[in-house]
C-alpha cells in the first residue's frame, strides 16, 4: 500500500490525516489514553513534549550563512507577515469578544484563531511552489520563516496587541528550545543535518496528538468559519506580501503570494498558548480547527493563485517588450525593386 504517496496527495496531509485520525479517537474513544496508560497515553497525550522536539530540531535547520538576496528576501517575508498579523489582531481585538464568538455563522472565531492562523508561513509550501515559479534565491528564502514556527510571535503579537500578557520566563521557555538548536546547527553543519531530518517525521506525531484535543463536532460547527478563515489569510496577507516583494525585495510578487498561507505547524500554536494563559484554555478546540481548516484552504488556493499570477506577469511582461520593439519603417515606392 502506498499510503504516503496517498497522504501526500492532501495538502497539508502529514499534518491534517494524524490531527483527524487524532480527532475521531478523541470523539469516538475519548478515554482510549487513560486506559491503556502507559506508552500509548503518552502518544496520545504528549502534545507538548512533542513539540518541544520538533521544535528543537526546527531550529537547528536555520542556517545564518545563506546569501545576501536570501535573507533579503525572507527578511522582507517575515517582517511583513508579523506586521500585518499584528495589525490583524489588533483590529480583531476591537470587535471580537475575549471569550471568541458564541453564536451565528463564525460561532468560535477568536482572536487567538485570527493570530495563529495569519502569523506562520507553511515553508514546504512556500519552497515547493517557488522552486517552480520562482528564483532559486526566491525557493531558499524559507531560511528565515522557520523563526516563525513555534508559539513565539503568536506571543508576541497577542502581547503587543493588548490581548494577552506573558510572563518573561513563558517568553524564555517558548524559545529557549528553538534556540539551542538553532545555536548546535550553526555550529556543527553535521548537527543541522542530523536534528533536520527529525522535522517531517515528528509532524505526524504532534499531528495526532493535537488531534486527541478536538471533538469532531466543533470541526463541524466551525467548518464553514475555518473557510472564511482561511481565504481571509490569503487576502489580508496576500496583498501587503505582494508589495512588499515588488517594492522591498525586488521580485515580482509571486514570492509574496507563496507566502500567503497558513502553515500547517501553526495548528499547534492555540494549544500550547492555553497551555500558558489558562483563561485562552477554552478557546483552543475552536481556534485549533479553525486553523487546520485555513491551512487547507490556504494550502488549495496559494499555488493555485501563485500560478495564475506568474502567467499574468509573464504575459504583461511579453506584451511590454513587444510594444517595446519598434516597428519596421514600412518601405517606400522609390525602394521598391521589382
Amino acid at each position: 500500500m502506498k499510503l504516503k504517496k496517498a497522504i501526500d496527495r492532501i495538502p497539508g496531509g502529514l499534518m491534517l490525516v494524524p490531527l483527524l485520525l487524532g480527532a475521531c479517537v478523541h470523539t469516538f474513544a475519548p478515554g482510549a489514553g487513560k486506559y491503556f496508560g502507559s506508552f500509548t497515553n503518552g502518544l496520545i497525550s504528549g502534545t507538548v513534549p512533542i513539540l518541544a522536539v520538533w521544535f528543537f530540531c526546527m531550529g537547528a535547520t536555520i542556517d545564518l550563512r545563506a546569501t545576501g538576496t536570501v535573507l533579503r528576501k525572507s527578511g522582507t517575508l517575515l517582517v511583513t507577515k508579523t506586521l500585518v498579523a499584528w495589525i490583524a489582531t489588533l483590529v480583531a481585538s476591537h470587535f471580537i469578544p475575549v471569550d471568541g464568538v458564541k453564536a451565528g455563522l463564525f460561532a468560535g472565531l477568536s482572536v487567538l484563531a485570527i493570530t495563529t492562523s495569519m502569523d506562520m508561513t507553511n515553508g514546504g509550501l512556500y519552497a515547493a511552489v517557488m522552486q517552480q515559479y520562482g528564483t532559486k534565491e526566491e525557493a531558499g528564502a524559507f531560511v528565515l520563516m522557520s523563526v516563525e514556527s513555534g508559539p513565539l510571535v503568536s506571543m508576541i503579537i497577542l502581547g503587543a496587541a493588548g490581548v494577552a500578557f506573558f510572563e518573561p520566563r513563558l517568553f524564555v521557555g517558548a524559545v529557549l528550545p528553538f534556540m539551542v538548536g538553532f545555536a548546535l546547527g550553526n555550529l556543527d553543519g553535521e548537527l543541522r543535518d542530523f536534528f533536520g531530518r527529525c522535522v517531517h517525521p515528528l509532524i505526524p506525531f504532534f499531528g495526532f496528538a493535537l488531534g486527541n484535543g478536538i471533538d469532531l463536532g466543533v470541526i463541524a460547527k466551525s467548518g464553514m468559519a475555518g473557510v472564511v478563515l482561511g481565504l481571509a489569510v490569503i487576502v489580508v496577507t496576500g496583498i501587503p506580501l505582494i508589495l512588499a516583494d515588488r517594492w522591498i525585495a525586488g521580485g515580482n510578487g509571486a514570492a509574496g503570494l507563496a507566502a500567503s498561507s497558513t502553515a500547517g505547524a501553526a495548528v499547534a500554536n492555540p494549544a500550547i498558548i492555553g497551555e500558558m494563559i489558562p483563561s485562552f484554555k477554552p478557546l483552543v478546540p475552536a481556534a485549533t480547527a479553525m486553523v487546520a481548516t485555513a491551512c487547507l484552504v490556504t494550502a488549495i488556493l496559494v499555488p493555485m493563485l501563485t500560478a495564475l499570477w506568474v502567467r499574468r506577469f509573464q504575459a504583461s511582461g511579453s506584451l511590454r517588450e513587444a510594444m517595446a520593439t519598434p516597428a519596421a519603417v514600412p518601405l517606400k515606392e522609390s525602394d521598391a525593386h521589382v
